[in-house]
């Protein structure tokens, strides 16, 4: 069977502004099967945390939901929400299965959630996944120093991962804490 791939998700924290931005490209092979997926969303009651997901769908819908309750039961706090979701997600028979990895933030923190329980603040405040994920972190981490605006950097940079990655697009989704 053949996989699907197409996905590039770059988180940028820069001059107290956060944003998230993923393509639309979901590829099965060799075919672009949907150009305009949603890989990007709020997160939370509130709204206050944004999130964009690499990997299976319905598993990363299924981590968002996850994410939500822990959001809830720990008041908003995505450091201690992230790390209980990280430890349920390592530990639980059915979660232990689920193929995909995260970019959240809210205003103050930015993390990378994977499967083996990590969660990643990234240093510099810039971080990627997916298939296109290390041609956007490169771009962005060039860009980094001539671009002030994060929105604008991101957007460049995915531009080039873009130019670069046959698995990734340029129809974004991007939001911003």
């Amino acid at each position: 069977m053949e996989q699907y791939h197409g996905t590039t998700i770059l988180g940028v924290k820069k001059d107290g502004k956060t944003v998230i931005a993923g393509d639309g490209q979901v590829s099965l092979g060799n075919t672009v099967i949907k150009p305009n997926a949603t890989k990007v969303r709020r997160i939370g009651s509130e709204g206050k945390v944004i999130g964009g997901f690499a990997g299976a769908t319905a598993d990363a819908f299924t981590l968002f939901e996850r994410l939500e309750k822990k959001l809830e039961a720990s008041n908003n706090k995505l450091m201690r929400a992230a790390v209980e979701l990280a430890k349920d997600w390592r530990t639980d028979k059915y979660l232990r299965n689920l193929e995909a990895m995260m970019i959240v933030a809210d205003e103050d923190t930015m993390l990378v959630i994977t499967g083996n329980g990590d969660v990643l603040e990234p240093e510099g405040g810039i971080t990627a996944i997916g298939s296109g994920g290390n041609y956007a972190l490169a771009a962005a981490r060039a860009l980094a120093d001539y671009e002030n605006d994060p929105e604008v950097l991101a957007k460049r940079a995915m531009k080039i991962a873009a130019d670069v990655c046959v698995f990734t697009n340029g129809n974004l989704t991007i939001e911003t804490v």
